[in-house]
């Protein structure tokens, strides 16, 4: 047996949104060590093994860089167009 990472994803169900998938996960027993993202999660599944294989890659650590760096600037752009037009404005652009 090879220890990998475990990336849990749990995926939206009609039956109870998502929260008996996302149970299943989290309740793991001791020693089985899930990492967990949102319902329907599977983007950020993707950057948390992109950051976890970045640990010892160092193309991939700056590539992850920057993309962290490129949200963080998305953010702030939304942010002042936010300010600027106001909750209402931004909403109905959306």
């Amino acid at each position: 047996m090879i220890p990998v990472p475990v990336i849990g994803v749990p995926i939206y169900t009609k039956t109870l949104n998502g929260i008996d998938s996302l149970y299943s996960i989290v309740q793991m027993p001791s020693g089985i060590p899930v990492a967990t993202v949102s319902i329907n999660g599977a983007k950020n599944a993707g950057i948390l093994a992109a950051t976890i294989l970045a640990s010892s890659n160092e193309n991939m650590r700056e590539k992850i860089i920057k993309y962290k760096k490129d949200l963080a600037e998305q953010v702030i752009t939304k942010d002042e167009k936010l300010q600027n037009i106001g909750y209402d404005n931004y909403i109905k652009q959306m």
